[in-house]
């Protein structure tokens, strides 16, 4: 069982012709072309928190659905994609058995998503997320995420992935990481028109083959947004005797 996953900051769909552009963010993302897309910066930031991609147009138009995180507050209206601007695609012959918003430590709104997929009778926990500008609270979310997904009652695989918001290639807050997570580096990512930083990466637990792992390069891409998409590509076990206790 083969599954492609994809992290994009879209930066509220507003490309670097100052245009805000949701046709065109979908059009990438159908280039990517991934089963699980993790969005930063999915909702628009102030009144209602609109999603900048209508729901209309990734029903009649994407083979994706959104994942809804069922938390509400005043961070989060029917309007809205998901939760502080992180949202979960997800294609709709994939079985989502649960999700939940994960709220992060930080001075500013932040979150994550969190949904548990079933494929192939594997459980594939996905989480996107937006992490902080400071490196102490980077830190100490990606406790919070760590926490979130070893308190689960059903383990299971586990992809993680979203803006790090960090500048360092391997070391600062990503040693936050449990023994067991892998942190992919598919390339740099920010700023789009010419990356010199690796902000967006996938994180993968141990159980999960990484056949390739990258970052998408097109024209509107690298447009679209500050950022470019990161993606890899995963091989789940052959059965379930190699899933993780």
């Amino acid at each position: 069982m083969k599954l492609k996953v994809a992290s994009y900051n879209i930066h509220k769909g507003v490309g670097l012709d100052r245009r805000r552009d949701p046709d065109r963010i979908l059009t990438v993302l159908r280039e990517i072309d991934a089963d699980v897309i993790a969005l930063q910066e999915a909702d628009r930031r102030f009144g209602l928190r609109e999603a900048v991609i209508p729901r209309a147009m990734l029903d009649d138009h994407s083979p994706w659905r959104v994942v809804e995180p069922g938390h509400y507050d005043r961070a989060r209206t029917s309007s809205s994609m998901g939760w502080h601007g992180n949202a979960l695609l997800v294609r709709r012959d994939i079985e989502v058995i649960d999700a939940c918003a994960v709220p992060l430590p930080t001075l500013e709104p932040r979150g994550a998503v969190c949904a548990s997929l079933r494929l192939a009778g594997h459980v594939v926990r996905v989480l996107g997320m937006h992490l902080d500008l400071s490196g102490l609270r980077r830190r100490q979310q990606i406790e919070t995420i760590c926490g979130h997904i070893e308190d689960h009652p059903e383990r299971g695989h586990a992809v993680l992935m979203g803006d790090f918001n960090e500048w360092s290639p391997s070391g600062g807050a990503l040693s936050a990481f449990a023994d067991h997570l892998r942190v992919l580096a598919p390339g740099r990512s920010f700023p789009s028109r010419r990356p010199v930083a690796q902000l967006d990466r996938i994180v993968v637990s141990d159980g999960l083959h990484v056949d390739a792992a990258g970052v998408h390069h097109s024209p509107l891409a690298a447009v679209g947004s500050d950022h470019l998409p990161v993606w890899a590509e995963l091989r789940l076990p052959g059965n379930e005797a190699d899933c993780p206790a």
